[in-house]
């Protein structure tokens, strides 16, 4: 981290503890080197600066374009400044090579699987987005399960609500195989068994 990114890290997990709580489990589970995924689920805006903030490596998110111009200012200079467009819509290849650079260049990607936020706090489908650039990449990939922040900041909420919040990392995995559909599937299994494992964590 740089030495602005530092203290603002921070002040945004001061503000979640202050907030409600802050439990972080598993963070020794991130490799400190070389290129890495960080797999996710999604339940809320705030899940990005919460993971930026918590993840002691610098981060890049892979953020839908709609979210360059969210309202929420705070939120719009984070996205604008640590996360590159994708299109929710389809898996374009030009997303898949920025992807697939930034990791040979050794960078840690945040990739949230289900390509949006669940507006019910339980898991999507996964898209094959993550699996072709995991089985091309052959890179780590941590699976992460976030809990608490959809009601810290509710699907259109505007203000922060007292909620505590959890993150728990997974240990990081390998895959060799090549076939996109079986690696989404697998790491959506894994969220979905840390979900399971982790039911009351952020109650």
């Amino acid at each position: 981290m740089t030495f602005v990114e530092r203290p603002l890290s921070w002040i945004i997990r001061l503000i979640f503890r202050i907030n409600g709580g802050l439990e972080v489990k598993g963070i020794d589970n991130i490799p400190m080197e070389g290129g890495v995924i960080v797999a996710s689920n999604h339940i809320s805006y705030l899940d990005p600066p919460l993971l930026g903030a918590i993840i002691p490596r610098k981060v890049t998110f892979m953020a839908r374009r709609g979210l360059f111009d969210i309202k929420v200012p705070l939120l719009r200079w984070f996205i604008r400044h640590y996360a590159f467009p994708v299109d929710r819509e389809k898996t374009l290849p030009s997303t898949i090579k920025e992807a697939l650079r930034r990791l040979k260049n050794r960078e840690l990607l945040v990739i949230f699987p289900e390509g949006r936020r669940s507006e019910t706090g339980g898991l999507l489908e996964g898209k094959k987005g993550i699996g072709l650039i995991v089985g091309r990449s052959r890179v780590a990939v941590v699976p992460a399960l976030i809990q608490g922040t959809d009601r810290a900041l509710p699907v259109g909420g505007k203000w922060l609500r007292k909620a505590k919040i959890s993150v728990i990392f997974d240990k990081p995995l390998y895959f060799s195989e090549n076939n996109s559909e079986l690696i989404t599937k697998k790491i959506m299994t894994l969220i979905g068994e840390l979900k399971k494992d982790h039911a009351d964590s952020s109650s």
